[in-house]
């Protein structure tokens, strides 16, 4: 079985903008975290993730107002309590790809100790495992 993706949409709205009129970094990478929050919520207790850093927000081109962003974000690397999540930010087109990154996320208990999560991510396709590679340099 392939690694689940999991989709959110936002519009990108005059509130969402910086001084320039496109989409503000600091919203995108909002919605950067959530997205990978929710592929790694699926996998594990959602009250015990934290997100420990953003690897990277590169963006191949202005946003707009008015236009739909779609965040597909899945887990592609895990260890005892590490959780790393792929987030793609696309447009309207499936192949436009807006920005690619990398964020991880630790599994804590109650006093914010890492906790292990018991979750094993298996790549299985080529894209997969060559994702999973990148995502092994960042940590």
């Amino acid at each position: 079985m392939a690694i689940p993706v999991y989709v959110t949409h936002h519009l990108v709205k005059s509130e969402d903008l910086n001084h320039h009129g496109t989409l503000f970094a600091g919203r995108t990478a909002e919605w950067f975290v959530e997205s990978g929050f929710i592929a790694a919520a699926a996998l594990t207790r959602p009250e015990n993730i934290v997100c420990l850093k953003i690897h990277g927000m590169s963006f191949t081109r202005p946003v707009r107002r008015g236009e739909v962003v779609r965040f597909e974000s899945r887990i592609v690397l895990t260890g005892k309590s590490r959780i790393v999540a792929e987030i793609c930010m696309k447009g309207r087109e499936p192949s436009d790809l807006v920005l690619e990154g990398f964020i991880t996320f630790v599994n804590v208990d109650q006093d914010g100790k890492p906790l292990p999560h018991g979750v094993t991510v298996v790549a299985e396709t080529a894209e997969e495992l060559e994702i999973q590679e990148r995502a092994r340099t960042l940590v």
